[in-house]
């Protein structure tokens, strides 16, 4: 049997497999699912940020048709807290349970909820439910959180220190010392977060928008103190999530508790306004950055120091200098991570969470680095590659990192750029380039799987990790087809259900890698089980042993001309199937450090007549080991592109620093790039060095990686058109015209 990343099918660039579901509408989302008897959940959410509730007045609610119950925290089942461990696979970000107490921390808070017969009903009656608050005066945002005088609590575990990089800064030939913020970001994925929950005698089952059906039944088990055989958790189609969706959010548990309660089914949707405030974002940040260069431009010290705004609820810090301390060669390096509380909603992981508003740091200062000692930013770049992870003194498990600069440079015609701030021009517009390195770490876990050679000559593969939009059903078909030799359009794949072997998270860059080595080791168990079959004493190959069976393009062999399809075999048998199930560990040779890199090079355009700025042009070359499938891998990058383009340009989520409330919770005022923002010319150069130290499939994620960087470079790019070096995002109009 030829190795599992020798098949074709590995690498090919194949449509996605659940594509016609989706585009038909057969494909069921968390809120398509309508139970008999279902009823309607709608919140009641503070309009303060911080303060008490003095009294809830439900009783106008209480009147209006088909109202079924009114939840609030003096009406609301015992529930119990979770551990939050990632370990225990049981993580929430707010710990804190629904309406624990008459206390308001964030704006957008639940702190009622209404259940009724229809969705009308309950969002009439929601409007009419009174809550009279005591405020307090709010801490809106980082910068009055920093302005408090409240110390930002360290956040130790994630630091790192090695030389003398304040001794080292000072002797220093050449001296960058700067400040870079970034504003908090909201997911906003398409599909909105959503629940529907029922009970079936005593056991739980709820359709979630979840990024991790094991971690949501874990922890609805331990919140409603069951055993987590009694909970289901089902989310076979996510309209994506971006990390927003990765743990439990306290609407899930509120939907669970009021269907216990009223008896009945609950679907609770989270309005696009309240995903502003009760699912996470990426928080505020304030990088300070010093880079010394000795006078050929070589890195001698480097420090990283972030603070970032986290809730009043829970501790969550922005890991922003997580790449700085591999990327480059550099002896003497501070990285350090700490944390202020403010009035807001908990934060939570964001694609790329620490590397993207960390490299885009980063990014412009090694720019501001290379400019102010004349070296080009390429040149500088190469000038301190390094192949060997220094933070932990290691070899880099596989790295082309070079390789993409030099590809990249040559595809977009970085050799033609004049260095000159403003002298390039086409007609109105000043041209600006700029570019800069990518990074993620590659990581994978455990994982189970099972795949079933069918009777009727299909495969079927089940696993409890979930595809948010990436591609991973097609990679997962892949993976079968690649073992057994089966077409993909012959094999069934079942993903998102808890019920499945247990399964990754669909967040970090690691699902692929972690499920493809599950499935291969599962489909081969599925052949071995095959040829117990066949050899056995009704079995068509009695008279060979194992191993001298071959198994290839769905067939079994004995070599001397005999063959037979396993679903002819099955069939002959009168056997349903042969079932493989398999676990493999994500534990990893502690030999090498897995990173996956590339580089952007970002072409911007600027009309100062008229004030506009776009991105033209983008080339983005990326090593992420093995390319499983080209036309989803590239579509993963220019996604993240796009959203790296909305985090430099675009997006902020903002508050009212007097009252503490977001101003711009709306899709008509929270700006992401539209078709129209998109560049004309995306590259997308995939470098496909299949990474055997990292996996025997050689193949690393890269749903996080694209959007690393690119705001560095998009930054960079504005400052070579404009001579403007703007420090932070977003890049708006009036900081150019300023």
């Amino acid at each position: 049997m030829s190795k599992p990343n020798e098949a074709k099918i590995i690498g090919a660039s194949l449509p996605r497999i659940d594509g016609p579901e989706k585009l038909s509408g057969a494909a069921k989302y968390a809120a398509d699912n309508h139970l008999p008897r279902m009823s309607y959940a709608y919140g009641v959410f503070s309009t303060i940020a911080s303060g008490r509730i003095q009294d809830i007045d439900v009783s106008q609610a209480r009147q209006m048709s088909g109202v079924l119950d009114i939840f609030h925290h003096g009406h609301f089942p015992t529930l119990y807290r979770t551990p939050s461990s990632m370990e225990q696979e049981n993580k929430v970000d707010e710990t804190r349970l629904p309406f624990e107490d008459d206390k308001v921390y964030y704006p957008g808070q639940f702190v009622a909820l209404v259940v009724a017969e229809t969705f009308e009903q309950a969002r009439a009656a929601a409007y009419r439910v009174k809550v009279d608050y005591a405020s307090e005066k709010p801490i809106a945002d980082l910068e009055q959180a920093l302005a408090t005088g409240e110390q930002p609590k360290p956040h130790g575990e994630s630091g790192h220190e090695r030389g003398d990089p304040a001794s080292a800064f000072n002797q220093a030939s050449n001296q960058i010392d700067v400040i870079y913020t970034t504003p908090m970001e909201t997911h906003n994925p398409m599909e909105m977060h959503a629940s529907t929950a029922m009970w079936d005698d005593g056991s739980l089952v709820l359709y979630e928008s979840t990024q991790g059906v094991i971690f949501a039944r874990n922890t609805m088990a331990k919140i409603f103190g069951l055993p987590v055989e009694r909970v289901v958790v089902h989310a076979p189609f996510i309209g994506s999530g971006f990390g927003s969706k990765l743990w439990i959010w306290p609407h899930a548990v509120a939907a669970a508790a009021a269907s216990r309660q009223i008896g009945r089914p609950v679907q609770l949707v989270v309005p696009r306004q309240q995903m502003f405030t009760t699912t996470g974002h990426r928080p505020a940040t304030q990088q300070h950055i010093q880079i010394g260069t000795d006078a050929e431009g070589r890195l001698v010290a480097l420090s990283h120091e972030t603070v970032n705004a986290t809730s009043m609820v829970n501790t969550v810090a922005e890991l922003a200098g997580r790449c700085t301390p591999t990327l480059y060669s550099c002896s003497n390096v501070k990285v350090s991570h700490a944390t202020v509380r403010a009035n807001i909603g908990t934060p939570t992981a964001m694609r790329a969470p620490g590397a993207a508003p960390g490299l885009f740091a980063l990014e412009s200062a090694i720019d501001e680095a290379a400019v102010a000692i004349g070296m080009d930013p390429l040149a500088f770049r190469k000038l301190n590659y390094t192949e060997h992870d220094e933070g932990q003194d290691l070899p880099f498990s596989s790295i082309h990192l070079m390789e993409a600069y030099e590809k990249g440079a040559e595809k977009f015609g970085w050799s033609r750029r004049n260095p000159e701030v403003g002298s390039m021009r086409d007609g109105n517009e000043l041209i600006g380039w700029g570019m800069a390195a990518c990074n993620w770490e590659a990581l994978k876990q455990d994982s189970e799987a099972h795949v079933s050679l069918r009777s009727n000559g299909t495969v079927y593969v089940s696993c409890a990790t979930q595809d948010i939009g990436t591609g991973t059903y097609t990679v997962v078909a892949q993976t079968a087809s690649a073992v057994t030799g089966v077409p993909v359009d012959r094999i069934q794949v079942k993903l998102g259900d808890s019920t499945y072997p247990r399964g990754p998270l669909a967040g970090g860059s690691w699902a692929t890698a972690t499920v493809m080595p599950a499935i291969a080791k599962a489909a081969k168990a599925a052949i071995e089980e095959l040829k117990t079959y066949a050899t056995g004493d009704d079995g068509p190959f009695q008279e060979a042993s194992m191993d001298d069976l071959q198994f290839s393009d769905g067939q079994l062999s004995d070599g001397n001309g005999k063959s037979i399809t396993f679903g002819e075999l099955l069939k002959e048998m009168k056997l349903a199937n042969a079932d493989g199930r398999a676990t493999t560990s994500g534990e990893m040779n502690s030999d090498y450090s897995y990173n996956s890199f590339g580089a952007h090079f970002v072409e911007v355009r600027w009309d100062p007549g008229i004030s506009r700025l776009r991105v033209s042009r983008v080339v983005s070359a990326i090593d992420v080991g093995q390319i499983v499938n080209q036309k989803t891998a590239a579509n993963q990058v220019e996604g993240a592109i796009v959203m790296g383009i909305g985090m430099a340009l675009y997006e902020q989520t903002e508050y009212d620093p007097r009252s503490g409330l977001p101003v711009n919770n709306n899709y008509a005022e929270y700006l992401v790039p539209t078709h129209a923002d998109q560049p004309p010319e995306v590259d997308v150069l995939l470098l496909d060095h299949p990474d055997y130290n990292f996996s025997e499939f050689g193949a690393r994620g890269i749903g996080e990686i694209g959007i690393t960087g690119l705001a560095g470079a998009v930054a960079n790019a504005v400052y070579h058109a404009t001579g403007k070096r703007i420090r932070s995002l977003p890049i708006t109009l009036d900081k150019l015209m300023a």
